[in-house]
């Protein structure tokens, strides 16, 4: 039986909590380059406030991601939402209700054609929601003809609200981020389902021959994807009191890079929710400290970029990497033999999942 001491010591190795780590590493850095702004409350609220729709956005691709399936159109997803519920608050005089849940119900018709298009016509997921998301931005200029909807309806309770309303500095953006990582954690962690998900991952055929479900799963998983980011959307629309046209385009870069860098922490070669909050924060602590010492306007891709290329060579080198040195060093059998019982695999395999 594994001790305490080890348990704890396993639980805050660079291994698994690397991020935060790193996370801290930055704070001090941009606590001794912008003394006088960085390290203040308002700057921990406007990390929290700032990055909670884009937490949100990351969040929605972490299901898809988990089944091995890649969702480009959730950018183009937020917009919709974001613009369509604009359009009928502005245009149409619907009320809030009404309005945001026919955007809702744009983004769940989104969620379907994708899974449609994946699941049943066997489309590669990357190639077809990223078509996807080009027919979805002909709609949105189609609508706003390239211009962001404004009115006062977009200002005014109850919808202004959705976003604006906080306790102590803490918008309630933060709060659904917390509820959807905390479902999403609870799924994909304590659920037949999420096991399901992590096996389809791991090993789409081995899974279905063990009775898996696989094309429901992903199906599943691309419609959660649409919903949430669609929710984005709404909240971005009532937090900055317009539609935008363009409102997910800088959101998509950062939101991969949230999800593959949370696939090394916590749950180390599997993309999971909370290491995705943390990368998230990770992410906005750097860009926010970025703008606080320095205006260059590339500054901040550049760090989401780096980072992002950073996470995809550690979560595709930490699961590849030590089988390759072992069986190179004589320990492994070779490609043509079974190789179900390395460790490296079983380690992969999620608890009641499925390896083959």
């Amino acid at each position: 039986m594994t001790s305490v001491p080890t348990r704890v010591s396993a639980t805050l190795s660079f291994r698994t909590i690397g991020a935060v780590y790193v996370w801290l590493v930055i704070v001090v850095l941009f606590s001794v380059w912008a003394p006088g702004t960085f390290p203040t409350a308002i700057t921990v609220k406007q990390v929290l406030n700032g990055n909670a729709v884009a937490g949100l956005v990351a969040l929605s691709v972490v299901p898809p991601l988990a089944a091995r399936v890649f969702d480009l159109s959730v950018a183009y997803t937020m917009s919709l939402t974001s613009v369509l519920t604009a359009h009928f608050l502005v245009a149409t005089g619907l009320g809030p209700v009404a309005a945001i849940a026919l955007a809702m119900g744009a983004a769940l018709l989104v969620g379907v054609v994708n899974a449609l298009v994946v699941v049943v016509l066997r489309v590669d997921s990357f190639i077809a929601t990223l078509a996807t998301g080009a027919l979805i931005q002909s709609l949105i200029t189609m609508v706003t003809n390239d211009s962001s909807i404004t009115g006062v309806q977009l200002l005014a309770k109850p919808f202004a609200s959705i976003a604006q309303l906080d306790a102590g500095g803490i918008t309630l953006p933060v709060l659904y981020l917390l509820l959807a990582a905390l479902a999403i954690w609870f799924v994909l962690e304590h659920t037949a389902t999420g096991r399901r998900l992590y096996a389809t991952g791991f090993n789409a055929d081995a899974a279905r021959l063990q009775g898996v479900r696989t094309d429901r799963l992903r199906f599943g998983t691309l419609v959660t994807s649409a919903l949430l980011s669609g929710f984005a959307g709404v909240v971005f629309a009532s937090s900055v009191g317009s539609g935008s046209p363009t409102a997910g385009s800088p959101y998509l870069l950062s939101a991969y890079a949230a999800a593959f860098v949370g696939a090394t922490q916590l749950r180390a070669g599997r993309f999971n929710a909370w290491g995705t909050v943390i990368a998230v924060l990770l992410l906005g602590t750097g860009i926010t400290g970025l703008g606080l010492a320095t205006s260059a306007q590339w500054a901040a891709s550049l760090f989401t970029g780096s980072v992002l290329i950073v996470a995809l060579v550690l979560t595709g080198g930490r699961i590849a990497l030590p089988t390759v040195l072992r069986r190179r060093a004589g320990k492994l059998p070779g490609p043509e033999q079974p190789q179900g019982s390395t460790d490296d695999e079983s380690r992969a395999v999620p608890a009641g999942g499925t390896r083959s």
